[in-house]
């Protein structure tokens, strides 16, 4: 019924406004007798007399003014709604959703992130640091950062934000075999990663061996420095102050 009835009920609540048909009608830019068509169609539907009509004037019955007293603000909160949504037309302004690896929001993103926020105020960004590959619609994310090989689907839409990484150790390949390694588990499969290396344009996997499994990159540079054993995989840029400083020997 409220569906059929909506336009009847706002016309209703103008013509109370108005105490006038002529008026009433003016003012919707509709014709005065749909406009009393209308109306009368309303109470026949609710079985009830809304308006009293005289020759002069219009006001509405005892059940017609509590009905009026009911709609009629919920009528001026659409009209206000709507006004604001017309008023912030151009402006940047919601809330978005990123899901990123955790050295690419540190390192790229969040530089980038800081200025972007400063300038538009209305503007909400929320961040999931997971470094598995996370579908973009079915976990409700705006846009997701990830290296550049790992996009690979042909419907989705890249755009670099940052320069290449490079990734090191300091070690061969061969010694690693005898050393206390930190291993990191792939968070796709679950297996541990494997380290890669190329040599003369081959690649060399090996396998390491230690004590400790992160999934975090902060939790393995942090055991790294804390001679717990050595490390790999990890953006350059994100230990060139330690490596600098000679810390990691």
């Amino acid at each position: 019924m409220l569906r059929e009835n909506f336009n009847d009920l706002m016309y209703l609540v103008v013509v109370a406004q108005e105490r006038s048909f002529t008026r009433a009608a003016a003012k919707l830019g509709v014709s005065q007798s749909a406009l009393s068509h209308a109306i009368r169609g309303l109470e026949e539907s609710l079985n009830l007399r809304l308006l009293t009509r005289t020759t002069l004037s219009v006001a509405p019955t005892e059940a017609g003014e509590c009905l009026i007293k009911n709609i009629a603000p919920l009528f001026s909160e659409i009209e206000s709604e709507l006004v604001s949504v017309t008023d912030t037309q151009g402006e940047i302004a919601g809330n978005i959703r990123i899901t990123a690896g955790e050295h690419a929001l540190m390192s790229t993103l969040w530089p980038l992130t800081k200025p972007f926020l400063q300038r538009y105020k209305a503007v909400n960004i929320e961040f999931s640091v997971d470094n598995t590959l996370t579908d973009i619609v079915s976990g409700c994310f705006d846009a997701g950062v990830r290296l550049g090989e790992q996009v690979e689907e042909k419907d989705m839409v890249a755009l670099r934000i940052g320069p290449d990484w490079n990734t090191c150790v300091v070690a061969t390949p061969y010694d690693l075999q005898n050393h206390n390694c930190i291993n990191m588990r792939l968070p796709t499969r679950g297996g541990l990663y494997s380290w890669e290396f190329m040599r003369d344009n081959k690649e060399i996997r090996v396998r390491v061996e230690g004590q400790l499994i992160f999934n975090t990159l902060a939790a393995r540079i942090d055991a790294a420095l804390s001679d717990m054993g050595i490390y790999y995989y990890v953006p350059q840029d994100s230990v060139d102050e330690h490596i600098a400083s000679g810390r990691p020997v």
